[in-house]
């Protein structure tokens, strides 16, 4: 058994600063996208969407973020801005994932929202896979309206995570993981 779970046990993220070209090509791209998107989804709703974020478009993006970064913090470092601004231009790809929560009267948005996280996580799986390095992150342009407006999320959207995705560029150290004996207990009636 221990074979079937190697992959699974050995995931881990690598840091989206140590992530460099090559990406993937469309075809391994769609195939990762393809593993990608078999998570739970009640309702059969498909309740995500992907955008891609990659060649020159992660220089105009980090250009954005970074007018944005001194919009938001007028008092903003130099460091910080540059920071927003080379953001997305370590990885060659960052797949954005876009959950669609608009109204639904069957399948309450908490459950599209979390169909939509599985897709962030399945997609890291899919990139260590197929030889890629990967990093879900968030930060503040995922939670922000002006970005959302720049990229076309709606008003009915949120975005879940951006999938930074490259060649490693080192190992990313194993981390301590939790005991999941600690974390499991019973349920008895009472």
């Amino acid at each position: 058994m221990t074979d079937r779970f190697a992959c699974l046990d050995s995931r881990r993220s690598t840091p989206a600063r140590q992530l460099a070209a090559p990406g993937p090509d469309e075809p391994t791209l769609l195939r990762m996208l393809a593993a990608a998107v078999r998570v739970p989804d009640h309702g059969k709703r498909v309740p995500f969407r992907m955008l891609r974020i990659a060649g020159e478009a992660r220089g105009a993006l980090g250009t954005v973020l970074a007018t944005r970064a001194v919009q938001r913090n007028p008092d903003a470092s130099a460091a910080e801005v540059d920071k927003d601004r080379l953001r997305f231009s370590h990885a060659p790809l960052v797949i954005a994932v876009v959950a669609k929560l608009g109204p639904d009267d069957k399948i309450p948005a908490s459950e599209r929202f979390s169909s939509a996280s599985c897709v962030c996580f399945a997609l890291l799986q899919a990139a260590q896979a197929a030889g890629f390095g990967a990093q879900w992150l968030t930060g503040w342009p995922a939670y922000d309206p002006v970005v959302h407006g720049i990229l076309g999320v709606d008003a009915q959207e949120k975005i879940v995570g951006f999938i930074h995705i490259g060649t490693p560029q080192l190992q990313a150290p194993e981390r301590e993981r939790p005991d999941p004996r600690a974390l499991l207990s019973d349920w008895t009636p009472q």
